[in-house]
């Protein structure tokens, strides 16, 4: 390796992954909001309601749970929340055993709405499956969810 090279190398390690990871969600969010427009959902409502399909079907999700599982914070998720009750397509209620525990439910309606709204996301999931290739998709979502739960401590290990 030359000295360029390694010059090279050190600049592009030093330089921000996070403002690069952003630019990348920014482009990605635009490209699933685009193709998810017609259906009145935004990408994030989208992944509510799909997280909310799987993880509460029968009896919804706690809000704190639903947080932890969107890696949001209570308070950002509740802003997220918001509009999809405000359509009907969410149901918040008590917990039966804890009054204090707010729980989220899709409803049929909301139900209706992910299920319309699928081929739109489809769509952009396949664009970028050929613009990445499906076998780089792959390893992509294998190596977010290996590395992912490192992410989560409060303070970095120096």
């Amino acid at each position: 390796m030359t000295s360029v090279d390694a010059t090279d190398v050190a600049n592009r390690v030093s330089n921000c992954t996070c403002a690069r990871l952003r630019r990348l969600t920014r482009r990605m969010t635009a490209l699933y909001d685009r193709e998810l427009a017609q259906t009145g959902l935004r990408l994030t409502q989208y992944s509510l309601l799909a997280t909310l399909r799987r993880e509460g079907r029968d009896h919804g999700v706690a809000v704190s749970d639903l947080a932890s599982a969107m890696d949001m914070d209570r308070t950002t998720l509740t802003r997220n929340l918001r509009p999809l009750v405000d359509q009907g397509l969410i149901d918040l209620h008590s917990d039966p055993a804890d009054a204090r525990v707010r729980r989220a439910q899709i409803t049929a309606k909301g139900n209706a709405v992910f299920v319309d709204a699928q081929p739109y996301w489809r769509v952009a999931q396949d664009f970028v499956n050929r613009t990445l290739g499906e076998d780089n998709v792959g390893a992509f979502h294998d190596w977010l969810d290996r590395v992912t739960p490192a992410f989560r401590a409060e303070h970095p290990e120096e």
